[in-house]
């Protein structure tokens, strides 16, 4: 169990291609402040058919597609 399931569920329940999510948003939805850490935990939501895509610290928002 991954302290990012919560996000990834919500992700995998989208269902959207291609979307962002802000940093604030990924925080509520994970119910935990994002960290450095997860660069390292965004490996997982490979399992739940997605991919983190462009991480943007000026717009502090996360980028994630879906693979096809």
């Amino acid at each position: 169990m991954s302290k990012y399931d919560p996000l990834w569920n919500y992700i995998k329940a989208n269902g959207t291609d291609n979307f962002k999510l802000t940093y604030a948003e990924i925080e509520k939805i994970a119910g935990l402040p994002i960290d450095h850490s997860f660069l390292t935990y965004k490996k997982e939501l490979l399992e739940y058919g997605y991919k983190v895509g462009k991480i943007s610290m000026k717009e502090h928002t996360v980028a994630f597609e879906k693979i096809q």
